[in-house]
């Protein structure tokens, strides 16, 4: 019979489990497992516990029962890593959960509170923050009426069906690219500043070669090439919109200098202005175009 404890704790799984449970499947999960054994033990590899518990644990996490068991094990036996009863509890239980027959019985012996490991509590932070990027993403999607209803005139609805059209192939929000424009040129194609900045997203020759446009007064390399920018600047601060923002106005050499938005007026009521019709702070960003800046975290969140 199952004791009123592990019950409890099963029930707090299962409810984690529902969400962290993505589309793994067996033979994933089988590879990981086998590569924290080999890990664990030092079979044909340098025996790594830690590296061994990161993909024993990304194995339970996506539904394999021996993963969990053999991260209980670890625990309440201190094998290679601290013994900590429990991390042990949670394990054994999350096991029971996935249909070990011996795992009860382990969670039982141990008669401690299970105790969240700090692998699980990362997913859960994962999780949170991809529910709130849906719901971010949801956010924008209603905001798109509002955005069109910015624009007056034939020139600028032509600028913006360019914008919806360019800005998911780059993953950037088209709500951000529209509110950039604003900012920069407020829709002038033929946009020139006393720096030198050009077009609708003004960018300076640096940028316009850095991002391959030749032509900064055509519509549509120039924001192509915004875009790419904006792409890669979200990447480099981690999707942080302010930052973001204030390293196209003023650089991103001068973000990392001041560890956050430079004290400006003019870069400080840049970010204003571009926040009252795109108000997210953090954007979806993909990891891979280039390594975060080395001031992060530049302030707190």
């Amino acid at each position: 019979m199952i004791s009123r404890h592990l019950l409890r704790c099963l029930l707090t799984l299962a409810l984690a489990a529902a969400g962290q449970a993505h589309a793994v499947d067996a033979a994933q999960r089988q590879a990981w497992r086998e590569q924290a054994q080999a890990l664990e033990h030092g079979e044909g590899v340098k025996r790594d516990t830690e590296a061994a518990i990161r993909l024993y644990c990304q194995a339970a996490l996506a539904g394999d029962a021996v993963a969990a068991y053999n991260l209980g094990w670890l625990y309440a036996n201190g094998r290679g890593v601290e013994r900590h009863d429990g991390y042990a509890a949670h394990w054994f239980a999350r096991a029971a959960l996935l249909g070990d027959t011996h795992a009860e019985g382990m969670f039982n012996r141990l008669s401690t509170p299970a105790d969240k490991p700090e692998c699980v509590q990362q997913a859960e932070r994962t999780e949170l923050q991809r529910a709130n990027e849906a719901e971010q993403a949801a956010e924008v999607t209603a905001q798109a009426t509002r955005y069109q209803d910015l624009v007056d005139t034939p020139e600028e609805r032509r600028i913006m069906k360019i914008v919806y059209k360019l800005a998911p192939q780059f993953g950037i929000q088209p709500g951000l690219a529209f509110a950039v424009i604003r900012a920069e040129s407020n829709f002038n194609v033929n946009a020139l500043s006393d720096k030198n900045a050009q077009g609708l997203m003004q960018l300076i020759p640096e940028t316009a070669e850095r991002f391959n446009v030749r032509k900064p007064f055509d519509a549509e390399q120039n924001i192509r090439g915004g875009l790419l920018y904006l792409r890669w600047l979200l990447a480099y601060f981690r999707g942080d919109v302010p930052l973001v923002l204030a390293a196209y106005n003023a650089g991103e050499g001068t973000v990392d200098r001041f560890r956050g938005v430079p004290p400006y007026p003019e870069t400080q009521g840049y970010i204003k202005r571009i926040q009252q019709v795109f108000a997210l702070q953090h954007h979806p960003f993909d990891a891979r175009i280039t390594s975060p800046s080395r001031a992060l975290p530049l302030r707190n969140p």
